[in-house]
């Protein structure tokens, strides 16, 4: 063994290896005999910790994420990756996505997404080891991009039919290319916790070191874990250890550690804690795919990872994580993609709880039962569901969140309308229920039994109403015609509205004194009635006329009664806005509340 001086300390050098050509395959029957479940192994040569000065995240939704699932659309691509870099953040914690390059449509998707002109994440390539794949590279501008290098002997000598010279060598040609045409490389060591890392992976990846010397260029290693076998333990071997795995490039490979990338699949439901292994170790990127969607049992998740790299560094370094269950939401309706009810973070059940006992406790304080503030986190407040195990307490906490007013009114555990609701559930469970209490269930049960609490249905109803009716008078008020506050542009416009719409009973706008500039807009069969009432008055002490001067928002009255038709209206009004968002007038419209209700349902 050989020391170098290096700031004054001494260091091992770097011992070299030499190919270990077989002429039969290494397949390691000791660990992995096939017709049993695979074997871990300890010795006592346990690796301490080497944590990179910096680690990332890389993705491969659009690589690994494509080969378990219908593919993507170019326009389902183009979002993903609008979601990816809102969750990086403006430091780039998602530092590279890859993508394939052989179709049509692979292309115009690496087009499209190079077109939003993002820093984070860099696209990057993925090919075979085959010379003229590095074309696709060059034609799409990308400066990096992975090579496909299997380094078992279960690849080498079973699938390739090669020697281990040979894929050497092979491999060692493409690499050359790479550089020769300007591209980064990235090596993908495919299954290397099969493989003879002394005899064939640490010779490969010296020589791979020696190349990037010479031609004063990065080569990037990614450690492909294809199969899962990875151990993350203390002390276990090679080729399964990861510690050992990550020691052995950096320390016999010279490998620094902003060139390493773990790649793990989750077969025997290890991946992340490989992940997380491997960065501990020295390796700064993390490859991962959203939701662990990959080839299998899946790569590992995204958004696991995002939180193991939050609580590694302490502190989010912009992450958005609200953008995860966003993510969620477009995979269910965009992709008709479904998660188990359990799945951390984003499933249904995920921070809801059935025990009454623990109920019991989230209604003292919510920290007991939920693993983080998941409102403000994930935008997935905690909820209980209801059965027959949920007891007084769970009954309580579901009605504290959906009825806040309980608390104001010191509705508790012992309150006879809980006692209510709670026989009820256990009535059902008695007959023979085997399903939760939906929340429909609960709120009917809460209308019957604590009515003070609940809003009733023709409430709700009303309220639909109401906001229809505001969404309409908001679009008309941002018309050029009403901005203009002429009146011979903005009558036409009014006209053509009540014209389309049967509800609207009367239309007008007043400029910011309260005296209406337009004549009264009205249905045909309601002109005699309206034709020549309220034009001169003075408005500004209406309600409809105060509350948008005073607050820049639209106003919705109570229900009345029209002293001119003598029907059921509410009156909706809202400001007119000019170029420089000043009020400069107030458009406001009765609607028949009958009519109004016939139109929306």
């Amino acid at each position: 063994m050989e020391y170098t001086k290096s700031h004054g300390f001494l260091k091992k050098t770097r011992d070299t290896y030499n190919l270990v050509d077989r002429k039969d395959p290494e397949l390691y029957r000791d660990l992995f005999p096939y017709s049993e479940v695979p074997k871990v192994v300890f010795d006592d040569n346990i690796v301490t910790f080497d944590v990179p000065e910096e680690i990332w995240i890389t993705d491969t939704t659009f690589r690994d994420g494509q080969q378990s699932r219908a593919p993507f659309t170019v326009e389902q691509i183009v979002e993903i990756y609008k979601f990816l870099n809102r969750l990086s953040g403006k430091n780039g914690v998602i530092r590279q996505s890859e993508f394939f390059l052989y179709t049509d449509k692979d292309k115009k998707a690496v087009e499209q997404v190079l077109a939003l002109g993002y820093r984070y994440p860099e696209v990057t390539g993925w090919i075979r080891a085959a010379k003229e794949d590095f074309k696709l590279v060059k034609q799409m501008g990308l400066k990096e991009t992975g090579i496909l290098t299997s380094v078992s002997d279960y690849h080498i000598f079973l699938k390739l039919k090669k020697t281990r010279k040979e894929a050497f060598d092979s491999y060692v040609e493409m690499v050359e290319v790479a550089l020769e045409n300007g591209v980064l490389p990235r090596c993908h060591l495919e299954d290397i916790t099969r493989a003879d890392i002394y005899g064939f992976v640490v010779p490969f990846v010296q020589k791979l070191m020696d190349i990037a010397n010479n031609a004063k260029t990065p080569i990037k290693i990614r450690l492909c874990d294809t199969m899962g076998y990875g151990i993350p333990y203390p002390g276990a071997t090679l080729p399964r250890g990861t510690a050992k795995l990550v020691h052995a490039f950096k320390n016999e490979c010279g490998v620094p550690s902003e060139w390493l990338e773990w790649h793990g699949h989750n077969d025997f439901h290890k991946v992340v804690d490989n992940t997380v292994t491997a960065w501990l170790h020295g390796i700064s990127a993390a490859n991962c795919a959203i939701f662990g969607i990959g080839e299998r049992t899946g790569n590992a998740p995204l958004e696991g990872l995002i939180f193991e790299y939050i609580s590694l560094m302490g502190s989010l370094n912009g992450i958005d994580t609200l953008v995860i269950t966003e993510m969620k939401e477009y995979f269910e309706k965009e992709l008709g993609h479904q998660f188990p009810k359990n799945y951390p973070f984003i499933g249904e059940d995920f921070n809801v709880t059935r025990a009454g006992i623990h109920a019991d406790g989230l209604v003292k304080n919510e920290e007991i039962y939920n693993i983080f503030d998941t409102q403000k986190l994930l935008n997935r407040p905690l909820s209980v569901s209801i059965s027959d195990k949920s007891g007084t307490a769970g009954i309580l906490h579901w009605i504290y969140k959906k009825y806040p007013a309980a608390l104001e009114k010191n509705v508790t555990k012992k309150h006879p309308a809980i006692l209510k609701i709670y026989d009820w559930i256990m009535d059902e469970y008695n007959l023979g229920r085997s399903t939760s209490i939906s929340d429909e269930e609960m709120e009917k049960l809460v209308i019957k039994y604590l009515p003070e609490l609940s809003t009733s249905p023709y409430a709700k109803f009303r309220k639909k109403l109401a906001d229809e009716a505001v969404s309409i008078i908001e679009h008309i008020a941002t018309k050029n015609e009403l901005k203009s506050m002429v009146p011979q542009k903005i009558e036409p416009i009014l006209e053509e509205m009540a014209l389309n719409d049967q509800a609207m009973k009367l239309l007008s706008v007043t400029n910011t004194k309260g005296k209406k500039i337009t004549k009264n807009i009205t249905q045909i069969e309601d002109k005699k009635a309206y034709e020549h009432k309220l034009l001169d008055e003075d408005f500004s002490d209406r309600d409809w006329f105060i509350q948008p001067i005073k607050h820049g928002s639209s106003y919705i009255s109570d229900l009345y009664m029209s002293k001119i038709t003598g029907n059921p209206t509410i009156t909706v009004s809202t400001p007119v806005f000019d170029h420089e968002e000043k009020i400069i007038g107030i458009l406001a419209i009765d609607f028949n509340f009958d009519e109004l209700a016939m139109e929306i349902g």
